[in-house]
C-alpha cells in the first residue's frame, strides 16, 4: 500500500511538472483552454492527475479557472506584464541584497555549479535546459536571502511571467546579455557586495521586461496587420 501511494504521488508530481513545462515553454499558448481528455491522452495518464495538476497550476497563477469556460492558460495584457515585472524587480533587488549579506559558502558553491551547467546549456543553445537552470539560480538566490515571506512573494508573483521570461531568451543578442548579467550576479555575491547585487538584479529584471514588452508589441502589431 505504501509503495502504491508513493507511485501515485510520483505520478501526480511528474504530471504537474510536465504540464507546467508545457505552459512555461509556450507549447500551450496563452489564452488556450486546457482540455483534460486531450492532455491525459498526450501525457499517457488518467484525468485524475491532470485535474490535480490544473488545480495546482491555478494556485501558482499559471492557469485561470473561469466559470463556464474551464481552465485557461494565463494570458496577460502588456500593462499587466509591465506591472508584474516592476514588482519582480523590487523583489529580486531586495532578495539579491539580502543574499549578498547572508549567503553561505555551501550555497555559493552550489550557485557556481549551477552557473557552470547553465553556461554549458547556453553553449549548446539548449533553451529548455538553460531556463530550468536559470530558474533554479534565481530561486537559490532568493532562498539565500533567508526571508521566507520574501520567498513566498517572489514565487507567487514570478509564476505569472515565467512563460514570458522563457520566451525572452529566444533573441540571441538579448540571451547573451542575460548570461553576462548572471556572471555579474555571481561576482557580486562572492564579493558580498549587497548594493551592487541589488542594482544588478533590478537591472537584469528591467532588461528582461523591456525585451518581453517589445516582443508582445511586435506580436500585437503583426496580428493587427494580418486581421
Amino acid at each position: 500500500m505504501a509503495t502504491e501511494a508513493l507511485n501515485s504521488q510520483n505520478l501526480h508530481e511528474t504530471t504537474f511538472q510536465k504540464l507546467r513545462s508545457l505552459l512555461v515553454e509556450g507549447k500551450i499558448a496563452p489564452g488556450s483552454k486546457l482540455n483534460e481528455r486531450e492532455l491525459a491522452e498526450s501525457l499517457n495518464v488518467s484525468r485524475t492527475p491532470i485535474r490535480e495538476a490544473i488545480r495546482r497550476l491555478a494556485a501558482d497563477g499559471l492557469v485561470e479557472l473561469i466559470a463556464n469556460r474551464g481552465a485557461i492558460a494565463l494570458q496577460l495584457s502588456i500593462e499587466d506584464v509591465i506591472h508584474t515585472f516592476d514588482v519582480i524587480a523590487d523583489l529580486e533587488g531586495f532578495s539579491g541584497e539580502l543574499a549578498a549579506q547572508n549567503i553561505s559558502e555551501a550555497a555559493l558553491s552550489e550557485l557556481e555549479a549551477l552557473q557552470y551547467e547553465m553556461m554549458a546549456s547556453y553553449a549548446r543553445r539548449d533553451l529548455s535546459s538553460y531556463y530550468k537552470l536559470n530558474l533554479r539560480i534565481h530561486h537559490l538566490i532568493n532562498q539565500a536571502a533567508n526571508n521566507p515571506v520574501l520567498s513566498r512573494l517572489f514565487t507567487q508573483v514570478n509564476a505569472r511571467i515565467e512563460a514570458l521570461r522563457f520566451r525572452s531568451n529566444q533573441d540571441g543578442v538579448k540571451w547573451e546579455k542575460g548570461v553576462e548579467e548572471h556572471q555579474e550576479m555571481l561576482d557580486a555575491l562572492k564579493a558580498r557586495d549587497s548594493k551592487r547585487m541589488r542594482k544588478i538584479m533590478m537591472l537584469h529584471v528591467m532588461n528582461k521586461r523591456d525585451v518581453v514588452v517589445q516582443l508582445l508589441q511586435s506580436e500585437a502589431a503583426l496580428e493587427a496587420n494580418q486581421s
